[in-house]
């Protein structure tokens, strides 16, 4: 809490940044998985 407001909104948006490529890596390794681990 002792950010200023400006760091603080652009420690908010690299997370959200961090946490959207996270989500986006996921999605894409279960979509290529996801057959595979099916037929297995």
């Amino acid at each position: 809490m002792l950010y200023a407001p400006k760091e603080r909104g652009q420690g908010l948006v690299e997370y959200a940044l961090i946490l959207v490529l996270v989500a986006v890596v996921v999605i894409v390794i279960l979509a290529l998985l996801g057959p595979a681990i099916g037929n297995v």
